[in-house]
C-alpha cells in the first residue's frame, strides 16, 4: 500500500502550493496547481526528471518506474528517489522543485506548439481523426469549438460500430492537451452526464 509514502510525500510538498494526487500509472500522481512532477508507486516516491536530471539520476544508479500497457513495457520519466529520502527533506525537496518548474515549462512549450492534425492531439491517433473527419470534424479548431461532449456524438451518429466512453474521455484529454487518465472523476461524470 502506497499511503504512508503518499502521505509523508505530500506533506512535504505542501510547501510548493496547492498539492494533490490522483490515481496514475498504477500508483498516485502528484500535482502542484494542476502540473505533475512525481509519483507514488510500489511504496516509493519517484520524481519527474526532465534530460538533465534523468542523466543525473542514472548516473546515481537511480531507475525510472516501468509499467506494462497493453502487454508492452512503457518507460516513464519518473525516477524513483532511494528509500531513505525522508531523512534528508530538503534535499528532495530541492530534487520537487526542479522537477516541478522543469514540468510547468514543458507544459507551457506543449501548449505553444499545438499540434495542427487531430492525430497528433494527445490521446488521439489517425484511426480517430478519420473518425472525426468522418462526423465533419476537420480540424483541432473545430474540435476544441465542438468540446468533448458534441464531438461523441457526431462520432456516434456517424458510426456504425459502437463507441465507448473511453473516446469521449480522450476527446475531453485531446482538446485539454492532456492524458485522458489525468482528467478527474468528477468531471468524467460531468461529461457523460450531459450525453443522456
Amino acid at each position: 500500500m502506497d499511503k504512508p509514502v503518499l502521505k509523508d510525500s505530500m506533506r512535504l510538498f505542501e510547501q510548493l502550493g496547492r498539492v494533490k494526487s490522483r490515481s496514475m500509472f498504477g500508483g498516485f500522481g502528484i500535482f502542484v496547481d494542476e502540473t505533475m512532477f512525481a509519483l507514488v508507486v510500489n511504496d516509493k516516491l519517484h520524481i519527474r526528471a526532465d534530460d538533465s536530471a534523468a542523466k543525473k539520476y542514472k548516473g546515481q544508479g537511480y531507475e525510472p518506474y516501468v509499467y506494462k500497457k497493453r502487454g508492452f513495457p512503457v518507460v516513464t520519466k519518473y525516477f524513483a528517489l532511494p528509500d531513505d529520502w525522508q531523512a534528508n527533506p530538503k534535499a528532495t525537496l530541492d530534487e520537487a522543485i526542479a522537477a516541478l518548474k522543469a514540468a510547468k515549462v514543458e507544459k507551457e512549450s506543449q501548449a505553444q506548439s499545438k499540434p495542427n492534425r487531430l492525430k497528433d492531439l494527445p490521446n488521439l491517433r489517425l484511426a480517430t481523426e478519420r473518425m472525426l473527419k468522418k462526423a465533419g470534424i476537420e480540424s483541432v479548431e473545430q474540435l476544441e469549438e465542438a468540446g468533448a461532449v458534441e464531438a461523441f456524438k457526431a462520432i456516434k451518429q456517424s458510426h456504425t460500430s459502437d463507441v465507448g466512453l473511453e473516446l469521449l474521455w480522450a476527446l475531453e484529454g485531446a482538446i485539454k492537451g492532456t492524458h485522458w487518465s489525468v482528467i478527474p472523476q468528477s468531471r468524467r461524470e460531468e461529461l457523460a452526464n450531459r450525453l443522456s
